[in-house]
């Protein structure tokens, strides 16, 4: 099994729909979190991501707590970071969703002008917190 995906269809689609993109990145080396982190500190903007709203499978959710891996910084093949308009957000995620490799496309987060250069999480129970560049290797756990 593989979480690698050719996006090259359905970004095509994106590309002519849509002409006010801002950002796109894949969130591999690092994951999510570092992805999100190197964004918001080059745009010197602040970044919130909702956790309710992250599609990280049971599996991968499962299989990092056996091993404490944190999901937001493990490598992620075969998807897209989008940044762009608010107004422009749900025609994307429409066409997104038209292809099998977009089928799980959600808006996760928002660009603020709040905690400038950091992301923040806000949790399922509504606390925040800020999420970090990852430091060094993340190790799996052994008991």
């Amino acid at each position: 099994v593989s979480d690698s995906a050719s996006l090259n269809t359905m970004m095509q689609e994106v590309f002519e729909n849509c002409d006010d993109l801002h950002v796109l990145r894949d969130p591999t080396r690092g994951g999510l979190a570092s992805t999100l982190n190197e964004i918001a500190k080059s745009s010197n903007t602040g970044i919130t991501l909702f956790e309710k709203e992250l599609p990280i499978d049971e599996t991968v959710n499962g299989a990092c707590e056996l091993l404490g891996f944190d999901p937001l910084y493990v490598a992620n093949e075969g998807k897209i970071l989008i940044f762009l308009p608010e107004n422009e957000a749900d025609k994307v995620l429409q066409i997104m969703k038209k292809h099998p490799e977009g089928v799980n496309s959600k808006i996760i987060g928002i660009v603020t002008e709040n905690h400038l250069g950091k992301v923040q999480l806000e949790t399922v129970i509504g606390s925040k917190r800020i999420v970090d560049m990852i430091s060094g290797e993340q190790l799996p756990r052994i008991c």
